[in-house]
């Protein structure tokens, strides 16, 4: 038994990769949370019917691993065209297969396994959690945070808040890791977008011009997509599967 994996618990909530490695393996189901911006990216372009495949490699390999998949591949969030921009997506066509390269959502998405992954965010988050509780009563959530410059994990505030968000709608006993999330939630929630828009990366994103993404990923609860990790052709990609 592992002492730092809540086994004992039914949701349980660990931050990255790391969380990742010690949840997949014990739960029925895991929610990826990455609210600034992949999951949030994820949601909107998987609402209008388009396919999302995640990708943490280079650019060099994104761009091949799109051509194998015949798909296109997301741009810098700025450039013209689709990129982990939540904004870029909201008119993407239907039936887009697009290429998200991501160093956190993504890299998390393609490391849970078999196990049934979902992507979660403010946006869905009542919806994705119900659609979980019908993998089974073991759900983990796993808010994905960002990374500081020596690569280490830096947890994000955005996605404890996106985690507490889901947890609020989930039922069973909660580890003390996902009560620390659900109250941080509730704490916010009056006030969601002005707390958003005053964590760091909401202040990093406001201040590089890309406020409308913050505004996006701040919207609570106002989705009905469930954003679920399928496996086509030997590659990983999020389709929406309606509850």
């Amino acid at each position: 038994m592992s002492y730092y994996n809540q086994s004992q618990f039914e949701i349980r909530c660990e931050w990255g990769q790391k969380g990742v490695e010690k949840l997949a393996k014990i739960s029925d189901v895991i929610i990826i949370v990455d609210i600034l911006s992949f999951s949030t990216c994820v949601e909107i372009a998987n609402s209008r019917n388009a396919i999302i495949f995640p990708c943490d490699r280079s650019q060099e390999f994104a761009s091949e691993f799109a051509h194998s998949v015949n798909a296109e591949l997301a741009k810098k969030r700025g450039d013209r065209g689709y990129s982990l921009s939540p904004t870029s997506l909201m008119k993407i066509s239907k039936h887009t297969r697009l290429v998200l390269p991501s160093p956190n959502g993504s890299s998390l998405s393609l490391g849970t396994g078999k196990t049934p992954t979902l992507a979660g965010c403010l946006r869905n988050c009542r919806t994705v959690a119900l659609a979980a509780m019908k993998y089974g009563n073991r759900v983990a959530v796993i808010p994905a945070g960002e990374k500081w410059e020596d690569g280490s994990l830096r947890p994000g505030f955005e996605d404890s808040i996106g985690a507490g968000a889901i947890i609020n709608h989930l039922q069973g006993s909660l580890s003390p890791d996902a009560r620390a999330a659900l109250a941080a939630f509730r704490d916010a929630q009056p006030h969601l977008q002005e707390v958003i828009k005053q964590c760091g990366s909401g202040i990093e994103l406001i201040e590089k011009g890309f406020e409308q993404d913050v505004d996006l990923a701040a919207e609570l609860d106002v989705s009905d997509c469930v954003p679920t990790l399928i496996s086509t052709l030997g590659h990983k990609a999020y389709i929406n599967k309606p509850d």
